[in-house]
């Protein structure tokens, strides 16, 4: 049997710190599998710049040049990590066997190769790395984390607990992907959704080897949001219960308050005026940003822009890379 060809597939934002030692440490891994029969010689690197705005670029064209191991492509402006990774995949899916993705940042453990390409072997289209540890995090890094993945599943999206993206794609999981034609990405919430045969390796997960992460915290939560609102109409279904709730609520306020007047009793109610005032027209704010959300989601989506342009492509083949699967 003829070993497969692999891509590894690395989203690169800003990462000209670590991008030399990433070079070299995946380099060598590949070089591994590659005398070991595991991949083929054939096998790439395929770096996607998304966009930044430091050398990360001029590092990328200067490896190609030294290594023909060594491929990219270039977006024509930031896009974003989902968008970045979904152009690398796209780009290799006619072009190899299966592909990796994982991060720049050295966080992923590339000895976990070996791992993925076993279950692979095995008939896995789809392989999740999953970290076996958060103890590394803080404790609100940690418990939030927690939170997002069984608030995800709770609201009926189909996640993997403490997987982020680094996963292994079978070539026809990633035709099957480029079927999807979501232009607001959560990738992590897709790929469960193309089916096929899958497994689970498990890894830690190192600090970061070099540079600033990329996913503060405004960032996460933003991505947090993105992926809920991507996925689940959970959200407006609670306003429309709240909604319920406060009607049938009002009219028993308004019932006991009725009373108290037959009785003779004299209610002042201004703090309860003024309280019911603040509540109902802060919930009625938080509905509006609600629903706002899913509309702008939706004014998205119908316009149909590309999820991702490519401005330069470093490739070993003459067939051209993608523009933008989204019109296929």
């Amino acid at each position: 049997m003829r070993p497969n060809k692999l891509y590894l597939v690395i989203p690169c934002y800003n990462e000209e710190e670590v991008l030399p030692e990433t070079a070299r440490r995946v380099k060598e891994k590949l070089s591994r599998l590659i005398a070991g029969g595991a991949a083929s010689p054939e096998s790439r690197v395929l770096f996607v710049n998304d966009g930044s705005r430091d050398s990360t670029w001029e590092i990328i064209c200067k490896l190609h040049e030294e290594d023909p191991l060594f491929l990219g492509v270039s977006l024509s402006r930031n896009r974003g990590h989902q968008n970045a990774l979904l152009a690398g995949l796209m780009t290799a899916m006619d072009r190899c066997d299966l592909s990796i993705s994982m991060d720049a940042d050295l966080q992923d453990d590339i000895e976990a190769l070996d791992a993925f390409l076993a279950r692979y072997q095995e008939g896995c289209d789809v392989v999740y790395g999953v970290r076996s540890s958060r103890a590394s995090d803080t404790v609100f890094k940690r418990e939030t984390a927690g939170l997002f993945y069984k608030l995800m599943r709770w609201m009926g999206t189909p996640v993997v607990d403490n997987h982020a993206d680094y996963r292994l794609m079978s070539a026809r999981a990633m035709e099957a992907l480029s079927q999807f034609e979501e232009v607001n990405l959560f990738l992590r919430g897709i790929v469960p959704l193309v089916g096929f045969k899958t497994a689970i390796v498990t890894y830690e997960r190192h600090e970061r080897f070099a540079g600033m992460s990329k996913y503060p915290l405004g960032k996460m939560l933003s991505f947090a949001f993105d992926g809920i609102t991507s996925f689940s109409t959970v959200p407006i279904r609670l306003i429309t219960l709240a909604g319920f709730g406060i009607f049938f609520a009002s009219l028993a306020a308004l019932l006991v308050f009725l009373i108290q007047k037959l009785l003779g009793y004299t209610v002042q109610g201004w703090a309860t005026l003024m309280g019911s005032i603040w509540l109902i027209g802060g919930i009625q704010l938080l509905a509006l940003g609600v629903i706002g959300e899913y509309v702008g989601k939706t004014y998205t989506e119908v316009k149909h822009r590309p999820r991702f342009i490519i401005e330069s492509a470093l490739l070993d083949d003459s067939r051209p890379a993608p523009e933008d699967f989204s019109r296929r």
